[in-house]
């Protein structure tokens, strides 16, 4: 019968406690250095400046701002952000670029790409733009749902709001005026990006009407029949008042801005339509488009705003959550 050593008992429950204190921190820090984890998490909150910081610009980001935005407040408050409106004009990609240019922000948000007069503008004022890339978005053209119609080209499309086709007879429709509704070229960078994509630079026909915002012109394509309307993919989509239309691309195939099948109105608002997404990376869809951050180079801590916020946006989290408000991940 061999007799107890109570030492080496204690030993041996000091060495097990000790064992299974090392294995959790391991664990705990093999947790935290996992790739995931330091994908946008506040372990990357040292690359945020403390302050509070201007942002505007592109009405197209309103979903990012609804959504997304908020993510990172709450991940890193010391990082604040405050969406500033121009006190006159409306908002837009251009007018959040010049408040930039102006030093009314501090990086704005835009739906297309700086204008060379906008990069000479800063470059007077002793700094350069730069334009980050964040997500694509697409183009999607908005009808009414009793105008029953397969798809138009993008020719088509331009014809129709520079005036040379009025009739929905003339695509293949009805014997109806066509309606084409749109924003002011001046009030954003979706009508800019339209003009110089579509209408490949031409002015709007006499034809077209003016709307005040893009809820105004879904609205008004709603009522009229022979309404047709354009805006962010995602404005336009899940929409339950208006048809989202195919268009036609290069290689004559008919590609929907939404994923099929096709949920009609009437199932609306229990089902929504969603995006095409892979259409739009691929660039099946004809009419695709990036958004960007657009930040001033002047080595101050604007700069160092605009670029945390904007690879912030690019992290693995911050793409799922762009991809979930209805934009394609550019990563």
């Amino acid at each position: 019968m061999s007799s107890r050593n109570p030492l080496k008992e204690i030993t041996l429950l000091i060495l097990t406690l000790f064992g299974t204190l090392g294995i959790v921190v391991c664990m705990i820090l093999l947790y935290k250095l996992s790739p995931e984890k330091n994908s946008g998490n506040s372990a990357n909150c040292k690359n945020f400046p403390t302050g509070l910081f201007n942002y505007g610009g592109s009405t197209t980001w309103a979903p990012i701002r609804r959504d997304v935005d908020p993510v990172i407040q709450k991940i890193c408050p010391q990082f604040q952000l405050r969406y500033t409106d121009h006190p006159i004009k409306k908002p837009g990609s251009g007018t959040g670029i010049e408040m930039l240019l102006n030093n009314q922000l501090d990086f704005s948000q835009s739906s297309r790409s700086i204008k060379p007069e906008e990069q000479q503008t800063a470059q007077q004022k002793g700094f350069s733009l730069k334009e980050i890339p964040v997500a694509i978005d697409g183009i999607a053209i908005a009808i009414n749902p009793q105008l029953k119609l397969p798809g138009l080209t993008v020719e088509q499309l331009k014809q129709i709001y520079t005036g040379q086709i009025t009739n929905w007879n003339q695509v293949g429709g009805i014997d109806l005026k066509i309606i084409p509704y749109s924003r002011r070229k001046e009030d954003a960078g979706t009508v800019e990006f339209f003009v110089e994509n579509v209408l490949q630079k031409e002015e709007f026909g006499e034809n077209v009407e003016y709307v005040y915002s893009t809820t105004d012109g879904l609205q008004k394509v709603a009522k009229n029949i022979g309404g047709i309307y354009y805006a962010s993919a995602p404005e336009v989509v899940g929409q339950c008042q208006v048809n989202p239309l195919p268009l036609i691309n290069q290689s004559q195939q008919i590609i929907p801005p939404y994923k099929e099948p096709f949920v009609p109105p009437e199932k609306c608002p229990n089902q929504r339509n969603s995006l095409n997404a892979s259409a739009f990376k691929t660039g099946e869809y004809p009419i695709t488009r990036k958004l960007f951050v657009i930040i001033m180079e002047n080595n101050a801590i604007q700069q160092q705003g605009g670029e945390a916020y904007a690879n912030w946006l690019l992290t693995n989290e911050a793409q799922l959550l762009i991809e979930k408000v209805g934009f394609v991940k550019v990563r």
